[in-house]
């Protein structure tokens, strides 16, 4: 049913919004450059990797050794209210179509953490990950990481369709008030290094 549930509306949502991911990504061309889309590999359930596709969000500026600079250097005020809005997003409405992620889910993180987590908090990967979650919900990146997973495994073993439409709602809530968009003095969320536990 969840699968059925994430066909329909990631479908009937990337036709709706065709319009309105259209206008985004020709503002991103004129105002970020090439290229429009930002992809990366994230794991997905039972931690396989895929391909995430996003709205790019920051410049691809870098230092004299050719390093990265830091999100809060790279990140352009129109890419903060891509990313308040979550307008940066909408992509992974084609993720949910191929099956890589479902609409609720816990976040898609970096592989590169996955052997940080406990053997808890690996849990996470027993579902699909998703464009919205339980920790997005209650509190998006301004809580810690230790009580994001706890979220995150919370859904896991209580998930159902009716948490899931609640979940939805309150994402559409929070993206409407921008609340939680970033970890405190963070442009975006501080890195993962592992449990404090």
């Amino acid at each position: 049913m969840k699968r059925m549930f994430d066909l329909f509306l990631s479908f009937f949502a990337l036709g709706f919004l065709l319009p309105v991911i259209l206008v985004v990504a020709l503002l991103i061309r004129l105002k970020l450059g090439s290229p429009v889309f930002f992809r990366q590999t994230r794991p997905g359930k039972g931690g396989a990797p895929f391909q995430m596709v996003k709205f790019r969000t920051m410049l691809d500026a870098v230092d004299k050794y050719g390093n990265a600079l830091p999100d809060n250097q790279r990140m352009t005020s129109f890419g903060g209210f891509l990313r308040s809005t979550s307008l940066d997003e909408l992509p992974e409405l084609w993720n949910v179509l191929k099956g890589d992620m479902s609409l609720v889910g816990p976040r898609p993180l970096l592989m590169e953490y996955l052997p940080l987590y406990t053997k808890e908090q690996y849990r996470r990967h027993e579902v699909r990950p998703g464009i919205t979650g339980w920790a997005q919900v209650n509190g998006r990146n301004a809580i810690s990481w230790e009580d994001k997973f706890r979220l995150d495994v919370w859904y896991v073993d209580n998930r159902s369709f009716w948490l899931d439409l609640k979940i939805l709602f309150l994402t559409v809530k929070k993206v409407l008030f921008r609340d939680g968009i970033s970890g405190q003095g963070e442009a975006t969320m501080s890195r993962f290094t592992g449990s404090k536990d």
